[in-house]
């Protein structure tokens, strides 16, 4: 549907595609060995990123996501990160279709993941308090 907003993910080492849109890198560091022109990066959010500190506990509990993702949440809430995060919203209303790129050999479940999941959800907030049309009204008494 033309105008549609999407929020993708994707390894930061895949082949860049016409269709991935704005492609936002959203970790702290730049991905090992990676050329910049090769990864095609727009945008750069390193304060998106989870803390070194959460990004390492992580590493070594990687079987622990739920807690992760309310850390990494509870991360999003202060100072950089949630100016990032705006940012984020803003090039996904901008741009229409972004691609949240990670480094992480995890695909199924990293910080960008979590951040796509937050983005899909206040999307689905938004269209939930649109007001909704109602049938014709006829006069109140």
């Amino acid at each position: 549907m033309p105008g549609e907003k999407a929020v993708t993910a994707k390894r930061v080492y895949d082949e860049p595609s016409h269709s991935d849109g704005e492609r936002v890198l959203v970790d702290r560091l730049w991905p090992r060995g990676l050329k910049k022109a090769k990864a095609q990066v727009d945008v750069w959010l390193r304060e998106i990123a989870p803390s070194n500190e959460l990004r390492k506990w992580f590493h070594a509990h990687a079987d622990e996501r739920e807690q992760f993702r309310k850390r990494y949440i509870e991360e999003l809430h202060g100072g950089e990160a949630s100016e990032a995060l705006a940012r984020l919203r803003e090039l996904v209303h901008e741009k229409g279709k972004v691609t949240l790129l990670f480094a992480s050999k995890n695909v199924d479940y990293n910080n960008a993941t979590v951040l796509q999941e937050i983005l899909s959800a206040s999307k689905r907030d938004l269209r939930a308090s649109r007001p909704r049309k109602s049938a014709a009204v006829g006069p109140q008494r």
